[in-house]
């Protein structure tokens, strides 16, 4: 009766292994806190008028307000700069495939987690060394 049970069994299929790209990118950054200057590169693709994509790097430089959602794979920061004497901010998700680089320029010495009253006042902050 055992013999026969064992002949009936299915056999066991094996498991294929699947290799995809860009699926799990472990992406490391430098310690990103409110505070900190950064220079964060990002992938942007633009379309010409005869309908070809170009991609180019772009470049945005200010300094860290915030950081939202810990070091999740939904993290988020949000940058701010002045340019032409207007304030620019971008809220950029850390673990955004467009994203490929983020470099630490300084970090401001800060006593708050959100660094959100820097939108009304000029104030300097000081350099940690």
């Amino acid at each position: 009766m055992t013999a026969n049970k064992a002949a009936s069994a299915k056999p066991v299929k094996e498991k294929k292994e699947v290799k995809e790209e860009n699926t799990a990118i472990d992406r490391t950054f430098p310690d990103v806190v409110p505070g900190t200057v950064v220079k964060i590169s990002q992938q942007i693709t633009e379309t010409t008028p005869k309908g070809e994509e170009k991609k180019r790097i772009q470049v945005f430089e200010g300094t860290v307000l915030a950081r939202k959602h810990g070091k999740g794979i939904g993290s988020t920061i949000t940058v701010r700069k002045i340019s032409n004497g207007v304030g620019v901010e971008k809220i950029f998700p850390l673990h955004l495939p467009t994203v490929k680089k983020i470099e630490v320029v300084k970090r401001l010495k800060v006593r708050r987690a959100k660094l959100m009253h820097l939108r009304t006042s000029n104030k300097r902050l000081k350099e940690i060394k």
